[in-house]
């Protein structure tokens, strides 16, 4: 018997901030489409007194009935867990599953630390996100041109098909300089890519959009108005379509892909090789 839309509780327990759970978690659950999960997150249970509060809580919400919640745990302090699974739940320890086999594979023991993967404040690799996510906020909607020569990507298309958070998904996550830069009416008018892209093009990838879904999107900015009119929308997407192929830039349709798979795709098309961790 399946669960109806209101009775699934989740709770995303972590040592620290309990994004990598999180993530997994909804990764996961997105594939039983016909549930409504209620997701709680609970971060930085890094002690006993905390552990004690985050398993009443947990408590609280089995006692009032229904299947018992879901924990999704990255607790890497056993004693801390042990409190947790001592609740009536369904308790999936993420760390637990993989770190112990991947130990008897290595043969050497896993620094078992709290928080690590989030912990290397002053590593390269989180400098090289925070000097991308700088990169990719001063070359937003080609407000700035100088500098482009850095870029590992520069994202083109019309206003509002997704460039900006884009972007910053691919600095932040994988600490990728990218430019975006828009296609407007004047481009097509002159059936030519803007002259500052020029140089740069085998960093050029496209992004599009269903011309109804741009609609949307640009009526919320601009109610009634000719920039989001769909005759507009069909026409700019019409025309950016057409310059890509023309100008072989490779690109794919934002419409029904999530950020994550945009992003993997470019990484993969543009061949930068880039990793999370």
């Amino acid at each position: 018997m399946t669960d109806t839309v209101s009775d699934r509780p989740v709770f995303i327990v972590s040592d620290s901030t309990g994004i990598t759970a999180e993530t997994f978690s909804h990764a996961v659950l997105s594939q039983f489409e016909e549930i409504a999960f209620q997701a709680v997150r609970l971060p930085f249970i890094d002690s006993m007194e905390k552990a004690d509060a985050a398993a009443r809580r947990i408590q609280q919400r089995a006692d009032q009935g229904g299947p018992p919640p879901l924990v999704f745990s990255t607790l890497v302090d056993s004693e801390i867990a042990d409190r947790i699974r001592q609740v009536p739940c369904i308790f999936l320890d993420l760390f637990g599953a993989f770190v112990q086999e991947l130990e008897d594979i290595l043969g050497v023991k896993s620094s078992r630390s709290v928080g690590r993967s989030h912990t290397n404040g002053l590593s390269k690799q989180y400098n090289r996100r925070i000097e991308a996510i700088n990169f990719s906020l001063a070359h937003d909607d080609g407000q700035y041109i100088q500098g482009l020569e850095q870029a590992d990507v520069i994202l083109v298309g019309v206003s509002r098909c997704g460039k900006t958070p884009t972007s910053l998904y691919l600095a932040m996550q994988y600490a990728v300089r990218a430019a975006n830069y828009p296609l407007i009416p004047e481009d097509f008018d002159r059936g030519a890519l803007p002259a500052t892209l020029l140089p740069f093009r085998r960093k050029l990838f496209g992004l599009s959009i269903q011309p109804e879904r741009l609609a949307e999107v640009r009526n919320e900015r601009r109610p009634n108005s000719t920039y989001a009119s769909l005759k507009q929308c069909r026409q700019e997407i019409a025309e950016a379509e057409r310059l890509m192929r023309m100008e072989n830039i490779p690109w794919l349709s934002t419409t029904t892909r999530s950020i994550e798979e945009i992003s993997t795709k470019i990484l993969d098309e543009v061949g930068l090789d880039r990793t999370t961790y």
